[in-house]
């Protein structure tokens, strides 16, 4: 078989595979890359290990690890409780701070584990105000994914690598300002549907939320996050390796235990997204990568590849990993997909896939969406919700379609 052919079927098997099975795709992805460039493409093993990104893997390892270590201490729990008491009696304004707190935390590093923290204290105090369950879970869902793709989260590191990868770097702001902004219209949309009838009601009572005292391993941890930020954004420190300094640091420093921390990381989620990485690479070697742009170009043009894409990456990622398997697949393939379709904008296609592969993950069957379906203790009502959130995510399709063709290539060119 053609080499070239070969590696986008193994590609295609490992897709559709992440779609309808629990194995983590990362494993197929190397042990296809290793048959197919070894017994197909007559490569070295070590050619074949050449494609590995170590840059990617690092990173993503150096980001995990320092924010497991401030999951652990709970330090960022401590920092959710606080930004809840500032609601003080304003209950129609609890979605509001949900989404703004979820974006916080997830935009300075944790992603949408933030959710993780948020979803149970959301809906605590979302049931004890008289707020629709469905508008919690949307609010901090969304907020959570609103704030992934920030330069120093782990999506985001895996979005901007794989964009710089295929020519279209440098835009680490607008990336996560995009995404953002999709999410926010989004968000507003629930906010009004679901609200509109209860904002006078909830508008006198008061909301009481216990504050934790702020421990000194916390307060350590805090003063060492913002450090690092400030060190990345100021003084340009290298992700990766400036957090495994800072989580080297807390551990020294006894403000982080390294076991607990440790168990506490996606490896899951890092060996997939190398591991796709890696056939990834082996497309690029054999020719793989321009068939299967021209799979795409088949149902594209120039003025629909967007909304096109977005549609696509976001049918996909309704179903398999958007960090793991979606954005490693499609962002490399940009250049070449331009190519194909005689036009487009790069920087616009890399957002579209951006946007439309994430707006779709409030589903339940994505990891975000099942964070926030786990902080519902009444049978009955998750199973509600379930239903709710599957829609939401479907129907995501199509609204990220329509973002990205009417709004991404405006956004692009700001």
């Amino acid at each position: 078989m053609d080499p070239a052919l070969a590696s986008v079927l193994a590609l295609l098997l490992a897709i559709i595979l992440s779609m309808v099975s629990r194995l983590n795709i990362g494993l197929l992805a190397i042990a296809m890359a290793w048959i197919v460039g070894v017994f197909l493409a007559g490569m070295k093993p070590e050619a074949v290990m050449a494609g590995f990104s170590g840059s990617l893997f690092l990173t993503l390892t150096g980001v995990t690890l320092l924010f497991a270590c401030a999951d652990t201490n709970g330090a960022l729990e401590w920092l959710a409780h606080r930004a809840l008491g500032l609601v003080g009696g304003n209950r129609w304004l609890l979605p509001v701070l949900f989404f703004l707190l979820a974006l916080a935390l997830s935009s300075i590093g944790p992603g949408v584990i933030a959710a993780a923290w948020i979803a149970p204290l959301a809906l605590t105090m979302g049931d004890n105000a008289g707020l629709p369950r469905f508008l919690t879970v949307l609010m901090v869902a969304n907020g959570a994914n609103a704030g992934n793709l920030s330069p120093f989260s782990a999506v985001g590191v895996i979005v901007n690598l794989k964009m710089a990868e295929a020519g279209v770097g440098g835009n680490e702001w607008k990336v996560w300002f995009a995404n953002l902004s999709a999410h926010a219209i989004v968000s507003a949309a629930a906010y009004w549907f679901l609200m509109r009838k209860r904002t006078e009601a909830l508008a006198h009572q008061e909301v009481a939320t216990a504050q934790p005292r702020l421990t000194r391993p916390q307060l350590l941890t805090l003063a060492l996050l913002l450090a690092w930020i400030v060190g990345v954004l100021a003084f340009k420190l290298n992700l990766g390796l400036s957090a495994f300094a800072f989580a080297t640091a807390l551990i020294l420093l006894r403000a982080a235990e390294e076991t607990a921390a440790f168990k506490r990381m996606p490896w899951g989620v890092i060996v997939m997204v190398c591991g796709v990485s890696l056939l990834i690479a082996l497309l690029e070697r054999t020719g793989g990568m321009e068939q299967f742009a021209a799979l795409i170009a088949r149902v594209s043009t120039p003025a629909t590849i967007n909304g096109v894409i977005a549609f696509l990456t976001g049918v996909v990622s309704t179903y398999s990993s958007t960090s793991g398997v979606v954005l490693p697949a499609f962002l490399p393939m940009i250049a070449k997909l331009t190519a194909q379709i005689g036009g487009g904008e790069p920087l616009a296609i890399a957002l579209s896939i951006n946007v439309g592969s994430a707006l779709v993950d409030v589903s339940p069957l994505s990891s975000l969406g099942a964070l926030c379906l786990a902080a519902v203790k009444d049978p009955a009502a998750s199973k509600a919700l379930f239903g709710q959130l599957l829609m939401w995510g479907f129907a995501m399709t199509i609204v990220g379609a329509l973002l990205c063709q009417f709004l991404v290539g405006w956004l692009a060119r700001l």
